[in-house]
């Protein structure tokens, strides 16, 4: 779209849920000729009168946009604060031939036919250790993500892109930590909740059918609550629920739309169903992905689909308000480690790895139900890891890693550095929760969770809007003292008591669990021929990207109910299955 003046034209991935306030402030500064209704047209009007920055700064929601600025001979690319929408860039060709390509998804450059597709082996090492390419890196050799609240501007004269901050989350969290908010209790849990009425208003302002993802947590409730209360008619619910017990929050959802008075759906899926989308997900995501839960977050965006356009969800409830359980492990147990030299540490480490799994397994079976719990060996061994660490730094690194040495898997894999190794933020005041929770702000949240939710819903083409992200709300969060998050043994305090005003805590309170499927069974089961023929050791010595030996003891390992290397090994096989579908050259 061209702007009035003809100066700016505009691609615009995304949603200006303000827009219409940003309509009225740039009214108040004279007549505009509008010749419709929507936000991309609004983003011209602000760019003529604001600048570019002064126009996002201004903006709330998610967008990746290009802006070609007429008059200056150059190409403005932005992304929204958290990293919800995606944009990839970089250029390919040489000398005169050069072209500076971008997009939203590699697929549109990968079309041109200068763009040259070779892997970036340090981007398959963190892969392996992430489950996710990190930004700014892409799996592909001189393409980059451009990171969260940045605008970059490249041009013919100035080909190397300028890259500026216009929003940060890191400098959001010191600013919160340095500014915490004062009031009582009851003040804090009113300003929350009137900060996430705003938010989730000014979401569902949609000319096309709108709904909402609900699990029955406190996050996707919280939000579906502050639909409802806002709505004149029962809001859209989507629910996937599987017959593995263990798998199934299926039932807790409906609990809470029948109390909400939502017309809920509900989709049992079948092992069958959920594995036929296996096959789908290296185009659904275009670079390697292997965070599991693509797999139900696929399906009940499909779901969704089928009665709506726009769906709401509860994603970054845990980043933001202290969901997580390695929050508390931390919490529990990081100062009494510490207590111990590193030394004693590993010596106590090296005990607990020197008894396999299954003895610990065996052990824990003969113990009281109360003191026994679940894969106990695989969990003292992760333990075990984590006991040598040497700061919380190292501890949250350990706890985020899959394979913790991928480099000696990946040939010629030498990791380049990111924000969790030598680029670590500067995050003075901050207590070694709140800096954890910072750090999965900026990585995991718009690596691994957003974009598994934004490629599983453009996927079925539905589009999906995260109300905890307006940055109003984030900023806030950030404001809360840790005992209003963490209370008690009890994660996101605050929030919880926003959502107990409208569902009762009884059809809440449970433990947590994640949004899973049974991979490491299916893995054994009617995965395994699949994974086999992408793990056969042939196979992987001939596409030379990986030491086989590792990933086939793992593998064996696997397959003999010794230990759960699901992680490990689907981090493999999404890389094997996209190599398979794309095919790279080199």
């Amino acid at each position: 779209m061209h702007s009035t003046s003809e100066r700016y034209v505009l691609v615009f991935n995304g949603e200006i849920y303000n827009h219409l306030n940003l309509r009225s402030e740039l009214e108040k500064s004279g007549n505009i000729a509008w010749r419709g209704h929507s936000d991309t047209e609004t983003l011209l009007a602000g760019f003529t009168a604001w600048g570019i920055q002064g126009t996002l700064e201004r903006s709330i929601g998610m967008f990746a946009i290009a802006v070609w600025d007429r008059q200056t001979s150059s190409l403005t690319l932005a992304r929204d604060r958290i990293g919800e929408k995606p944009l990839y860039y970089g250029w390919q060709g040489s000398g005169n031939s050069a072209v500076f390509l971008f997009g939203s998804e590699l697929k549109a450059l990968r079309a041109h036919p200068a763009f040259r597709a070779e892997v970036d082996r340090g981007a398959l090492s963190l892969l392996l250790r992430h489950n996710y390419v990190p930004a700014p890196y892409s799996i592909f050799k001189g393409i980059s993500k451009l990171n969260p609240g940045c605008l970059l501007t490249v041009s013919m004269h100035h080909r190397e892109p300028e890259v500026v901050t216009y929003w940060s989350g890191a400098q959001a969290a010191i600013s919160g930590v340095a500014n915490r908010f004062t009031g009582s209790a009851t003040q804090a849990v009113d300003e929350l909740e009137t900060l996430l009425k705003d938010a989730v208003r000014q979401q569902m302002m949609a000319d096309v059918p709108l709904g909402a993802f609900l699990s029955g947590g406190v996050d996707s409730s919280t939000v579906v609550a502050l639909m409802q209360m806002q709505s004149p008619r029962p809001v859209k619910t989507f629910t996937i629920g599987f017959n593995e017990a263990g798998y199934n929050e299926a039932l807790h959802a409906k609990a809470v739309a029948k109390h909400l008075g939502t017309e809920h759906t509900e989709l049992y899926v079948t092992a069958e169903q959920a594995m036929a989308v296996i096959p789908r997900l290296p185009a659904l995501y275009d670079e390697p992905f292997a965070d599991s839960s693509q797999i139900p977050t696929f399906l009940v965006s499909q779901l969704a689909r089928q009665h709506v356009t726009v769906s709401l969800s509860g994603d970054a409830g845990d980043e933001l308000f202290c969901g997580y359980t390695r929050y508390q492990m931390t919490a529990n147990h990081w100062h009494k480690m510490s207590l111990l030299s590193v030394p004693l540490r590993k010596l106590i480490a090296q005990g607990l790895k020197g008894v396999s799994p299954q003895a610990w397994n065996r052990l824990a079976a003969v113990l009281p139900r109360s003191m026994n719990g679940t894969n106990i060996g695989n969990k003292l061994h992760k333990g075990a890891n984590l006991l040598a660490s040497g700061s919380v730094d190292a501890l949250y690194l350990g706890l985020v890693s899959h394979w913790h040495d991928p480099a000696s898997v990946v040939i010629g894999g030498l990791e380049p550095a990111t924000l969790l190794t030598g680029n670590a933020p500067d995050l003075p005041a901050l207590d070694e929760i709140e800096r954890m929770m910072a750090l999965d702000m900026l990585t995991y949240l718009p690596d691994d969770i957003l974009a598994k939710v934004d490629r599983a819903s453009m996927g079925v083409s539905l589009e999906s809007r995260v109300p905890f992200l307006d940055h109003r709300v984030v900023e806030f969060a950030w404001r809360l003292p840790q005992a209003m998050k963490l209370r008690e043994g009890q994660t996101k305090w605050a929030l919880r008591q926003v959502l107990y005003r409208h569902v009762p805590k009884e059809l809440i309170e449970r433990p947590k669990m994640g949004f899973a499927v049974p991979l490491q069974d299916w893995l054994r089961g009617p995965l395994r021929d699949w994974a086999e023929s992408l793990l056969d050791e042939a196979r992987l010595e001939r596409e030379g990207y990986f030491h086989p030996a590792p990933i086939r003891q793992k593998w064996a390992e696997h397959l003999s109910g010794q230990r759960n290397w699901t992680p490990h090994l689907w981090c493999v096989l999404m890389f094997q299955a996209w190599l398979e579908e794309n095919g790279p050259a080199t």
